[in-house]
């Protein structure tokens, strides 16, 4: 159950994290996200606990744990 897609150029995945409850911790997670190598967009929704991410190719697990632990949330897998 992987919500992942691949085109030529971009890779979008989804994960779902829990903890976040405001614009702020959407920025949080979306600022610590987008300084991994490769990635090129990211969007966190609050309500439903979704980060998108569009990257090159495709990321590392745990650097997305460890990045989304960084902002002081928890990845739980992907959505």
């Amino acid at each position: 159950m992987t919500a992942q897609t691949e085109t030529p150029d971009t890779v979008t995945a989804v994960y779902q994290v829990s903890g976040m409850s405001c614009g702020h911790c959407e920025g949080s997670v979306s600022a610590e996200i987008s300084e991994l190598p490769g990635v090129s967009a990211v969007k966190a929704v609050a309500s439903t606990g979704e980060v998108t991410v569009v990257s090159a190719a495709p990321l590392d697990d745990e650097a997305v744990r460890a990045a989304v632990d960084e902002a002081g949330f928890e990845l739980v897998g992907r959505a």
